[in-house]
């Protein structure tokens, strides 16, 4: 099963009152140059942020992440590789700081995979995520719940919205239009179940010539237009 565009947008502008004020509401991706650009302290950056908006408000996350910047001294990735017990026990002491030992311990997970990712593609990790098709998004999805810490599930593609990678995220106005358009009849867990959304995304793509982000937001707005 597929979803119309056409009748996706002119819903949606009938919806927000005009094609500018629909606009105005999209999300938008980094291109892929400025992905590129991006250093690999950014990315573990944004990994390490996504791992600990998992469970919590996100605001509580943000409202604290200068913190985290400072006392992680920009999460460079060669030196957070090298994050010990004995530095995860001090930054426990940081009440600037979310202190939870599991997500802090995942600092030095994510960075060692960023190493390993580079190392493998003879490549910086911007230009390994610049380069990964938006049409196989879920691939990407996988392979960071298989090799990065915490970034399994949903993370994955909070993950990547962070760091303006285009993706879309299955929340659950997204996964509400994909079931009454009969793309699926849960939410997708399964590998069958994430190519059928992932093939769904890429024929409005497709039609439409938008990102998936901004497709992304269309279906939760068709569903509840304050989302």
């Amino acid at each position: 099963m597929t979803i119309a565009y056409t009748w996706l947008h002119d819903m949606l502008v009938q919806r927000f009152g005009s094609e500018a004020t629909l606009e105005s509401v999209l999300p938008r991706p980094l291109s892929p140059e400025a992905l590129r650009q991006k250093g690999g302290d950014r990315y573990l950056s944004a990994m390490t942020q996504r791992v600990f908006q998992a469970g919590l408000r996100h605001s509580v996350v943000d409202a604290r992440w200068s913190a985290f910047e400072a006392a992680f001294e920009g999460f460079g990735v060669q030196a957070m590789a090298h994050l010990d017990a004995q530095r995860i026990e001090a930054h426990m002491q940081d009440a600037r700081l979310i202190r939870d030992r599991a997500k802090l311990q995942s600092i030095a997970k994510n960075a060692r995979f960023i190493l390993d990712i580079e190392q493998e593609r003879s490549e910086p990790f911007g230009q390994f995520i610049a380069g990964w098709p938006a049409s196989d998004i879920i691939g990407l999805w996988q392979l960071l719940a298989r090799r990065a810490a915490r970034l399994g599930g949903r993370s994955g593609a909070g993950f990547l919205r962070l760091a303006g990678k285009d993706s879309f995220l299955l929340t659950s106005d997204v996964v509400a239009r994909l079931i009454e358009a009969g793309v699926v009849q849960r939410t997708p867990k399964t590998p069958g179940e994430l190519q059928a959304v992932q093939d769904a995304f890429n024929a409005l793509q497709a039609d439409s010539g938008r990102s998936l982000c901004e497709l992304s937001a269309m279906l939760a707005f068709s569903i509840h237009p304050e989302s």
